[in-house]
């Protein structure tokens, strides 16, 4: 399955902090917890992980409720009553509730956190568990709404949820599908292209796309149904038995307001000073929270000696008080989900894409403030996927995979004109240096009969010079005209690798990939790809 492994820093659309982080981890080092290529890095964040405090019966309980209620797999129940006990630790990852579950890189991010997992276990022996953070409080559903795919004329298309009471301003998980979704469900279903897998693919999808079902729920059940099997962990953030855990971090944030953003801050002017864009500018008057209640997810503000959500003010002993009593209405945003993630369980590295690494780095100050144990970093595995007709593609016409990342015909320009017969490249060239060669000799002995027209020369050598590149353009056009199957070939592929000129990984859905692939496809990931991912790995299926 594994045809090529590409160096990260070949790949143009990979983030310099990406590639700092991968392969010159010293020029970073001041942003982070720890290298994770480091063995002592390892055992030292172990160490103080396991020695962290933290109500482990309790979280392990919510958990269990949880996977009960989805009817999680066997082994991802066992795996979740392991975080009860005081030495185990846990490699986390997380999306957001994607529909039919989201981007292949949401698949990709559970695998390596499941990989990395099973090498902490024989490495260092101690139980270690892959859990997957279901990002069910945010609120964007232009974000989650809609899944790309590619028809059978390997057009890219998408299939959108319609819009649902709330979206927008209430978190995910608290958005119920209605009976609408059946109709997006055969949308999909139609725009799949046939597979042997399509009837086992959406019968499992409808299964869970249910009207009445929470929209975190069924991604979070869609992507157990994928990888539960293989011991992976799946917990719905928004759980309101959760909360009272995290509640401290809350009026903490609430008694310095404002201090996690400055610490941000602070660590994005150091991000820049070593060259890199930071991902985050919190305003100056922005508090870490949301507040959630009938109106929606709303974000806290600091006003003076108070507070504002929304048009309402409330004063400092007030809002934590109520973040003491009522954790429940309180939701992180971005700059301190991680720490909330981190106070519920125990871990000691998080795989990270490309934005969450660059969060990350701004993030190294706010959790010595908070007294929370920070994690490594592990970025997620990065890969392409070809079918038979693409590899063949590869292998016959020996291009680069980045080669198609262009969205216009210089590749297939490129191509082309290495199949034409070599007599023509070199009868063109040849031309092209007798020309140069007589115009050179008729301009040496002009001078003799008119010193003035030598400009005239100049100007009939270029005139000549822009007729042949003219006869090459038209005879690389007949060559198009002639060969049309290598140009449907060559866009099949570019439509494979790069849909509407990104990575295939970023845009193509879960439901297309497994539909094309195979249902156990994280199963079988799980065992080609490589642990390292400094590199970018592209695999026949």
């Amino acid at each position: 399955m594994l045809r090529d492994a590409i160096d990260l820093r070949r790949l143009p659309w990979i983030r310099p902090l990406v590639n700092a982080y991968a392969h010159d981890f010293a020029s970073v080092a001041a942003l982070f917890a720890g290298n994770p290529a480091d063995e002592a890095a390892w055992r030292e964040t172990i160490a103080r992980v396991q020695k962290s405090p933290r109500d482990r019966s309790t979280i392990a309980r919510v958990l269990g409720q949880q996977l009960t209620r989805r009817g999680a797999p066997p082994a991802a129940q066992e795996a979740a009553s392991l975080l009860a006990r005081p030495d185990t630790v846990a490699i986390v990852t997380g999306q957001q509730a994607g529909v039919f579950g989201g981007p292949l890189y949401t698949m990709l991010k559970a695998v390596t956190a499941i990989q990395l997992a099973r090498r902490v276990r024989d490495d260092h022996g101690v139980p270690a568990v892959a859990l997957f953070w279901v990002d069910a409080e945010d609120h964007d559903w232009d974000e989650i709404s809609s899944a790309s795919l590619l028809d059978r004329d390997f057009a890219l298309r998408e299939v959108t949820l319609d819009e649902l009471p709330g979206a927008g301003d209430h978190p995910v998980a608290r958005l119920r599908l209605d009976e609408r979704v059946e109709t997006t469900l055969s949308a999909l279903e139609t725009l799949l292209p046939p597979s042997e897998f399509t009837t086992e693919v959406m019968a499992a999808l409808r299964r869970r796309y249910r009207p009445g079902e929470g929209v975190a729920s069924v991604f979070a059940g869609w992507i157990e149904d994928l990888l539960g099997a293989q011991g992976l962990v799946v917990f719905e953030a928004d759980d309101r038995d959760a909360k009272p855990l995290v509640a401290e971090l809350f009026e903490r944030e609430l008694t310095n307001p404002c201090r996690t953003g400055r610490l941000a801050r602070e660590a994005g002017a150091l991000m820049k000073q070593l060259g890199h864009a930071p991902q985050v500018e919190p305003a100056e008057d922005a508090v870490a929270l949301f507040y959630l209640d009938e109106s929606g997810r709303r974000p806290i503000k600091k006003r003076g000696h108070d507070f504002a959500i929304g048009d309402e003010t409330r004063t400092a002993a007030e809002i934590r008080g109520e973040a003491r009593s009522h954790p429940e209405r309180f939701s992180p945003n971005v700059l301190l989900r991680p720490l909330v993630q981190d106070r519920l369980f125990p871990t000691v590295c998080y795989i990270a894409g490309p934005s969450e690494l660059a969060y990350q780095a701004q993030l190294g100050g706010v959790y010595r403030e908070f007294g929370v144990e920070a994690p490594l970093l592990y970025p997620r595995a990065s890969v392409t996927l070809l079918d038979s007709a693409a590899a063949r593609f590869f292998e016959k016409h020996d291009l680069p995979l980045e080669g198609l990342h262009a969205q216009d015909e210089s590749a297939l320009n490129r191509l082309l004109e290495s199949q034409l017969p070599p007599i023509v490249d070199e009868a063109l060239d040849a031309t092209e240096r007798f020309i140069a060669d007589q115009m050179t000799r008729l301009k040496s002995a002009l001078p003799a009969v008119d010193p003035t027209l030598a400009g005239v020369v100049d100007t009939t050598q270029d005139r000549l010079h822009d007729t042949l590149k003219s006869l090459q353009s038209k005879i690389i056009q007949a060559s198009k005209r002639k060969d049309e199957t290598l140009r449907r070939q060559f866009m099949r592929t570019r439509a494979l690798t790069f849909p509407g000129g990104h990575p295939q990984e970023r845009v193509l859905c879960l439901a297309f990939v497994i539909n094309r692939y195979r249902p156990l496809l994280g199963e079988r990931l799980i065992d080609v790809l490589p642990v390292e991912t400094d590199r970018h790995y592209v695999l026949a299926l």
